[in-house]
């Protein structure tokens, strides 16, 4: 994931650039993003959370 910096001068100008930037990025890329943002907190061993809706 490449970081980013991007100095806005308000509120409005912030939440727009970070709305054109989310739409630039592609499936994938935000998938990525997500993943990689779920292990730095999580860690990489983290049980599925569907494992406890399963039927035994």
């Amino acid at each position: 994931m490449e970081r980013t910096v991007h100095k806005a001068r308000g509120f409005r100008s912030a939440a727009d650039w970070d709305i054109k930037q989310q739409i630039r990025m592609t499936a994938r890329e935000r998938w990525a993003v997500a993943k990689q943002l779920k292990q730095r907190a999580y860690g990489s061993n983290t049980p599925d959370v569907r494992a406890c809706h399963q039927i035994k």
